[in-house]
């Protein structure tokens, strides 16, 4: 197919050459920043209205949702491009309400629209093992699952509507943060009473305690590589949007409050850019203790 794909960023990079890599042509927007990987890789244009124009299907990862709304409906933007038949992907993780909204609007135009967000992170980006969760019409989802298979490996429909594959990403955020503060309280208490974290996280990993985020972030954390990965500014726009929604339905989600304040936290002290598994710091500095120090 020809696929444009804009927001060619940390996860998005590697997404869109692992299309390239299944036979895909790729249409990108002319950016400084292009690698010359991706130079290479797709044919450039000057705007999104021009990516939409050459491609059947446009691909979005992008940060926020007011990222999304102004490449999609800003001036130069793909709604202005696109025509009858085209099929809309966004896998940013945004806002359900708005995804929404912006599918209306993209329907309105003859063009389908799926929601697609995904989880895996960098490496979950690069290996083309990501999980996508998918929003929007079957036959959509049909017409696009080529595509996701390209870059992901648990890809499920989680229903017709449109918002649903935001909703569901919104809860693996949730779970996400919250294994993180888990997985950094138990290596903080165990280095704080003597024991080794990395032999403790080890012994764990082979228990019922095990998970991908303790393998991943628990080896992160001891052994303090914080670079993206996931940045926390982005975590906490994720949490933002479950806690804003919870008030919307008159749900209390106490431990995701406590979890978006111990990121604020770490943000504090410039932390923002700092892969989410800084969290850590966080507990280290109510523990006054740091991991890979011994205990006093």
């Amino acid at each position: 197919m020809d696929i444009g794909f804009i927001g060619l960023g940390i996860m998005g990079r590697p997404m869109a050459l692992n299309l390239k890599k299944a036979g895909h042509r790729l249409f990108v927007p002319e950016r400084k920043s292009l690698t010359e990987e991706i130079r290479a890789a797709a044919t450039l244009c000057a705007t999104a209205e021009e990516v939409a124009r050459a491609a059947e299907v446009v691909i979005l990862m992008l940060p926020d949702t007011p990222d999304v709304e102004q490449v999609l409906f800003g001036p130069q933007g793909v709604a202005a491009g696109l025509g009858a038949g085209k099929l809309v992907i966004d896998m940013s993780s945004i806002d359900p309400i708005a995804t929404k909204r912006f599918a209306k609007r993209i329907n309105a135009l003859g063009c389908s629209y799926l929601d697609a967000p995904v989880s895996g992170g960098e490496i979950g980006a690069k290996e083309a093992t990501l999980t996508i969760m998918v929003g929007g019409p079957a036959e959509a989802f049909a017409r696009a699952k080529p595509l996701f298979e390209a870059m992901g490996r648990n890809i499920t429909h989680v229903g017709e509507e449109n918002g649903a594959g935001q909703i569901c990403k919104v809860v693996n955020q949730i779970v996400v943060a919250l294994t993180i503060e888990a997985v950094a309280e138990g290596l903080v208490f165990a280095a704080k009473a003597g024991a080794d974290p990395a032999k403790v996280r080890q012994a764990l990993m082979g228990g019922f305690a095990g998970s991908r985020i303790l393998e991943v972030h628990g080896a992160r954390m001891i052994e303090r590589k914080f670079t993206p990965g996931f940045r926390i500014r982005l975590h906490q726009k994720d949490l933002n949007l479950a806690l804003s929604a919870a008030r919307a339905l008159g749900l209390a989600l106490p431990n995701t409050a406590s979890t978006q304040q111990l990121f604020s936290a770490v943000v504090a002290q410039g932390g923002a850019d700092r892969d989410h598994s800084a969290l850590v710091e966080a507990i280290e500095m109510l523990a006054a203790h740091r991991l890979g120090h011994p205990a006093s």
